[in-house]
Formats: C-alpha cells, sequence, structure tokens
C-alpha cells in the first residue's frame, strides 16, 4: 500500500521519539512513501525549531538533517503546481486547515489521483488528520 505522508509523521521518522519504532515499521512495511515538495522544508523548520527550544542539541539537530536528507531518497515528492495551488485554497476553505497543512492535503488528493480511499494518509496532527478523513482518506495516526 501507498502512503501519503505528512510532515509530522516524517519528523519522528528523523529526530528520534516515542513514536519512531512504530512509524519506522508502517514506513518498511509500504510500497511506496510520497510527500508533498515542501515536507522537506516544514521538517527542517521542526527541527530548527526543537534545537532554538534545546529539545535537540546542534549534533542531534545536524544527524536529524541528514538522515532527513537520506529518508528524501527513498520517498516521491508531489511537485508545486497551479492545481495544487487552487485545490488548496479550496480546502482553506472547506477545513479548519494551515496553509502548510492545505498545501500537505491538496498534495495527497493528487498523489492519489482524485481517488483518496486509494492510498492511506499517515499523520499525527489531529485537524489535518480529520480535514483527510472528511476528504475520503484511510487516516493511519492520531
Amino acid at each position: 500500500m501507498i502512503g501519503y505522508w505528512d510532515a509530522s509523521a516524517v519528523v519522528p521518522l528523523v529526530v528520534g521519539d516515542t513514536k519512531t519504532s512504530g512509524l519506522e515499521a508502517m514506513r518498511k512495511s509500504r510500497t511506496g512513501m510520497v510527500t508533498w515538495w515542501g515536507t522537506v522544508v516544514e521538517c527542517a523548520s521542526a527541527i530548527a525549531r526543537m534545537e532554538r527550544e534545546e529539545d535537540l542539541n546542534a549534533s542531534e539537530a545536524g544527524r536529524a538533517i541528514k538522515r532527513l536528507s537520506d529518508l528524501r531518497q527513498s520517498w516521491a515528492e508531489v511537485a508545486p503546481a497551479e492545481w495544487l495551488r487552487e485545490h488548496a485554497v479550496r480546502l482553506l476553505r472547506l477545513h479548519n486547515l494551515r496553509a502548510g497543512d492545505a498545501l500537505q492535503l491538496a498534495a495527497a488528493i493528487l498523489a492519489s489521483r482524485n481517488r483518496p480511499g486509494s492510498i492511506e494518509f499517515v499523520c499525527l496532527d489531529k485537524r489535518l488528520a480529520l480535514a483527510a478523513e472528511r476528504e475520503g482518506f484511510r487516516v493511519i495516526g492520531p
């Protein structure tokens, strides 16, 4: 089964926390991993925030960025496109989402070829998971 992975589910894969082992097992059991083009930036932002807030030291943050780069080699990315932007704007009107989350959900819809039930949506953000479920995805998450 192909899974669309939101940044909220990718971050634990690279920083290591209580969810890491379960998410890693899930990732390895899937036939493919798809993310949005901006997922790397969202993950790097989360890592930098953890470093600033001293949840990670500089060495740990550097290793997390390296793991993110390595992991990126194994996934497919949905590229930015006009359709994606237009669909994200529509999703903002329908769901209680932030801009980045609307882009993530629009990318997942595009990755599913407008058949959300055909792929899993892996997400640890409750608000985004609810919107994805309402769009018809099988959500794996909170």
